[in-house]
């Protein structure tokens, strides 16, 4: 298997720019490559910003700064920027149209030695790595945003995976200093975002269902269920058009693991794609500078997440019953990946794993069997 030394990053939007910064901050030489120069221009920009910080606040000198961004070659040209790859890191759009004509480009110009991984967050690593020449050689690596700050990897084999490309992975991914989280299973949604995700579209229903006000839900969210930021506070930071076009993607392979509600729909078809645009499930200031919402302890006293944490508990149940993580990943990838301040199985213990199994069985009753409670539940529950 190769050993790596040269990287080339494919997508130089703020996740392909951030691995850029990232590999190349512990020494890896690193190709940023996209399909206009104003783009490569504008990321460029944005690395020598986040260096300039990271010199500001003392966690490097000026001339490792100068080392680093040194380190990276800005290129348009896909065959030159494949010269003497060992790894190709792919971070284009979430489009499998798309994927498939780099992926068929890039096998024009590859050499043999280079090996691929994915940064995508939700399309299926089988299904990507049969479209090229090397799918035993072929992984998924889910960075996080943004992947300067951010210390989780999901590392994802596809089925065709070998246990080499792997574990080459695993220890590229500690030599960059960030920790990495096995998916066992090409599964919808992966880990973190099998979680996540259908979360937004059931705290959208409780809107409806229980006539609750967002902040109420949020103030809960928070500081009963110990996540960092409220649900709908978390979906408009992470950006409502990535939240839309994950759920596309994941219902479209498995209708099973959410519950769409129609109002993210019309949020994207809006544009209200949340702190990026000014407005989402709230409203922000102008300027698009980072604004928290305002909750607090005493809004969260006036509503009871217990549906909430019961989607929860039983997707991360699915997860542990198919074998794609076991409960210490899991927990390290919602702690590193959502910021979950305690173990979800800890939440659902203090809500009563009883009263959780209850209202499992009582929604699917009235909702459908997407909230039929998983197998998992019912046996620590027996």
């Amino acid at each position: 298997m190769t050993t790596i030394n040269k990287i080339t990053v494919l997508g130089s939007g703020v996740m392909g720019h951030g691995i850029a910064q990232v590999a190349a901050t512990v020494g890896y030489n690193i190709v940023l490559r996209d399909i206009e120069q104003s783009f490569l221009d504008n990321a460029m920009k944005k690395i020598q910003w986040s260096l300039g910080k990271m010199v500001e606040k003392q966690k490097v000198s000026q001339s490792d700064a100068d080392s680093i961004y040194g380190r990276i070659t800005p290129v348009v040209d896909l065959k030159e920027a494949l010269k003497g790859t060992d790894l190709l890191v792919e971070a284009v759009p979430e489009d499998m149209e798309l994927k498939k004509k780099v992926y068929a480009e890039v096998d024009m110009y590859a050499e043999d030695k280079t090996v691929y991984a994915s940064n995508t967050s939700t399309l299926p690593i089988g299904e990507m790595a049969s479209l090229t020449s090397r799918p035993s050689r072929f992984i998924g690596l889910h960075f996080f945003n943004p992947p300067q700050l951010m210390p989780l990897v999901e590392v994802i084999p596809g089925h065709l995976t070998s246990s080499e490309m792997v574990n080459l992975s695993l220890d590229l991914i500690r030599n960059i200093g960030k920790e990495p989280v096995l998916c066992k299973k090409d599964v919808v949604g992966f880990i973190v975002n099998r979680i996540f995700i259908p979360l937004i579209h059931e705290a959208a229903y409780c809107l409806d269902r229980d006539k609750a006000e967002m902040t109420q839900i949020d103030s809960a969210v928070k500081f009963k269920m110990a996540f960092p930021m409220g649900i709908f506070e978390l979906a408009d930071y992470t950006g409502l058009d990535v939240v839309f076009k994950a759920s596309k993607e994941m219902i479209s392979r498995d209708k099973k693991v959410i519950n769409p509600h129609p109002l993210i729909k019309r949020l994207y078809s809006e544009k209200k794609l949340g702190q990026k645009s000014g407005s989402g499930f709230y409203n922000y200031g102008s300027d698009n500078k980072y604004e928290r919402v305002n909750l607090s302890e005493k809004e969260a006293e006036k509503y009871d997440p217990i549906a909430i944490v019961s989607v929860a508990a039983n997707n991360a149940a699915w997860l542990l019953t198919n074998g794609v993580c076991d409960v210490g990943d899991l927990d390290k990838a919602l702690r590193l990946g959502m910021g979950l301040k305690k173990p979800l199985f800890t939440i659902v213990e203090e809500f009563g794993l009883g009263k959780v199994l209850l209202t499992l069985e009582n929604m699917s009753n009235k909702y459908g069997k997407f909230y039929e409670p998983d197998a998992y539940l019912r046996k620590i529950a027996s």
